[in-house]
């Protein structure tokens, strides 16, 4: 029985991972990962399960509770993060993915982002420092000299130092192409001078030093984001031998004070703020929005993966209470009297929240696992062709993973809460900590808003809709081979929706190119949604179509025939309820969620244009003070 603190369905994680991806038969044949097998992995699941239940769930509501505390430049974060860090990095984890030629492990990215989401779902404040510091890392590994990759990559790959991104301004937010942070050239560096909002981690106690990669403009260099460059800035100067030098002329002025992630410092940075700020190109000059964009991408990836924490987090807490918590009559004895108290989870509409709970985490879960997976084919597959390939269905499914799982995730976050009725509202629960800390997702790295628009006007909409034909056509030699199937008429509703999606496309696309870019604009984000209930759809019907042939397997070995036989066979093996369960989520998914595409579908052919006609209260008065 799942428990009400954290805890992980490892039996759904395995199946996503060696099941239904397969990936001894995929990743683990290409020569990058040809040293890993199954004990192996096995054993790393395991330990990152351990890790995260035991060492770092434990230290979630401290977190919560004492918070991020600044004073006087500095911030401290509470003392069991120091602890659960120091175990992280004797343990090893912090290296999982990285490049061991600069100290980490090598394992596939597919398990750094497990790490993240178990990290995530048992603490997400302090998951965010590992994230941070690998999107940073992994920029001086892409596009660092030599001397840069030995200086930093050694030491945030192994956690002794952080990394941060600084890229947003109080002028500019989103926009950062009209970032006046400058870099001055300065002999064998540049002079930084500007300040950055809501840097993650951006200063803390628990690593010795802070790497910062800060996006700057070189007087003279180009206005917007073509003059833009990246800089390492360290928050110590590092000396020729490598250890820590002088502090460098960085501050951080304040801290937000959040709804939630109330123990990650979210940090005002300034640069400068006595002319001596020392910065170091990274790459390329004027190519800083190029590089960041990796980062970006990356962390994309990495909300999405947030979103899927908290929500698979919030669903096993939902799911243990509904088990345990007894209330109200049960439902099949109508109106007795005399008829005694049930649980939770007899009662159909808490039965319908849970099912919807789990549909979202299973079909979030396979999406990103398998973009994990691409990641890594479009990276190290030995056919040019095929590392295209994979890289087209990363760059379509990146926007789609971050949104879509950062909205869902808050959507199950709230049924959680609901599931819990009055008590879920209370902190002596921890669904309302999830529901809070997850609401961040939707809005930073790219807000969900600008990630649709990223999706419909430069993923699918350049290359003459090259990379969406290129998952559809994939999708559909999937559901061709699954004809004649069992669950044949899943996959005809999928192909029907994934149609529907194809003649939306062509309504959107067609109104921006005809002038009309309010229609489109209006229904982006629609029109993701849209985009991850089918592909959720699909991944979901993957996975059921291996469970119902492995349960039919399972059936035919005991003997089981009966339909009364059946429902007594998944009563006593646990084996045969999960595959069950798989076939009847995607079941669900497809009667309850994917049918909300036609309504989506219909807003978008309405054309309606009402909320860019409508003038707001006072919205005359600030178009006339604007003019």
């Amino acid at each position: 029985m799942p428990s009400i603190d954290f805890s992980v369905d490892t039996r759904d994680i395995k199946f996503v991972i060696f099941e239904q991806l397969q990936i001894e038969k995929s990743l683990l044949q290409l020569e990058k990962f040809a040293d890993f097998d199954r004990d192996t992995l096995d054993v790393i699941i395991e330990g990152l399960v351990n890790f995260a239940v035991n060492e770092l769930a434990p230290t979630n509501r401290d977190g919560d509770e004492k918070g991020a505390v600044y004073e006087n430049g500095t911030v401290k974060v509470p003392d069991s993060f120091k602890l659960a860090y120091n175990t992280m990095r004797e343990q090893g984890w912090l290296g999982l993915h990285h490049n061991p030629e600069w100290g980490g492990q090598g394992f596939p990215e597919l398990f750094g982002n497990l790490m993240s989401e178990l990290n995530t779902g048992a603490n997400t404040s302090f998951s965010l420092l590992p994230l941070l510091n690998h999107g940073a890392s992994h920029l001086i590994e892409a596009f660092g000299t030599e001397d840069q990759k030995q200086t930093y990559c050694t030491k945030m790959y192994t956690g002794e130092w952080g990394g941060t991104m600084c890229l947003t301004e109080p002028q500019a937010g989103s926009d950062v192409g009209s970032a006046t942070t400058t870099a001055t050239p300065n002999g064998d560096h540049y002079l930084i001078q500007g300040t950055k909002i809501f840097i993650t981690n951006g200063e803390h106690n628990l690593t010795d030093n802070i790497i910062h990669a800060v996006l700057a403009r070189v007087p003279g260099e180009p206005k917007g984001t073509r003059g833009i460059s990246l800089f390492i800035v360290p928050k110590f100067h590092v000396n020729e031998d490598g250890s820590i030098g002088e502090r460098n002329d960085v501050r951080c002025e304040r801290i937000e004070h959040k709804m939630g992630i109330k123990a990650s410092p979210t940090c005002v940075m300034s640069f400068g703020d006595n002319g001596q700020c020392k910065g170091y190109l990274l790459g390329t000059l004027n190519q800083g929005m190029k590089q960041m964009f990796q980062m970006m991408n990356e962390a994309r990836l990495g909300v999405g993966i947030q979103g899927l924490a908290n929500a698979a987090a919030a669903y096993m807490s939902a799911l243990g209470y509904a088990q345990q918590r007894k209330q109200g009559s049960d439902p099949a004895r109508g109106k007795d009297p005399n008829a005694p108290r049930a649980e939770l989870i007899r009662h159909p509409d808490v039965r319908r929240m849970l099912m919807t709970m789990k549909a979202y985490v299973e079909g979030i879960r396979a999406m990103l696992y398998s973009t994990a997976v691409y990641v890594d084919l479009a990276k190290h597959h030995a056919d040019p062709e095929k590392r295209a390939y994979y890289h087209a269905l990363v760059e379509l499914l990146t926007p789609v993973c971050k949104s879509y799982g950062s909205d869902m995730g808050f959507k199950v976050t709230e049924l959680a809460v609901q599931t819990f009725g009055g008590y879920g509202f209370t902190q002596e629960y921890p669904v309302e900590q999830y529901l809070r800390d997850v609401k961040i997702a939707s809005i930073y790295e790219g807000t969900n808003g600008i990630q649709a628009l990223d999706l419909l006007m430069r993923k699918v909409a350049q290359g003459g809709g090259s990379r969406l034909e290129l998952f559809g056509s994939f999708v559909a030699d999937k559901l061709a081979e699954w004809k004649g199937h069992a669950l044949s008429g899943l996959a005809n509703d999928i192909q029907t929706y994934m149609q529907d999606l194809t003649n939306v496309t062509k309504d959107l696309l067609g109104a921006a190119q005809g002038g009309d870019v309010n229609h489109s604009m209006l229904n982006a984000c629609n029109y993701l949604d849209m985009f991850g209930n089918v592909t959720s759809a699909f991944y979901l019907l993957e996975g059921a179509v291996i469970a119902h042939d492995k349960l039919q397997e399972l059936y035919a070995a005991n003997g089981v025939s009966t339909t009364e036989e059946q429902q007594a066979f998944l009563r006593k093996n646990s084996e045969a309820a999960f595959y069950h369960g798989k076939v009847r989520t995607a079941e669900f998914f497809n009667s309850n969620i994917l049918v909300k595409n036609l309504s989506l579908s219909a807003t978008v052919r309405n054309h309606d244009l009402s909320a860019m006609d409508i003038l707001f209260l006072d919205e005359a008065d600030i178009e006339t003070a604007s003019a």
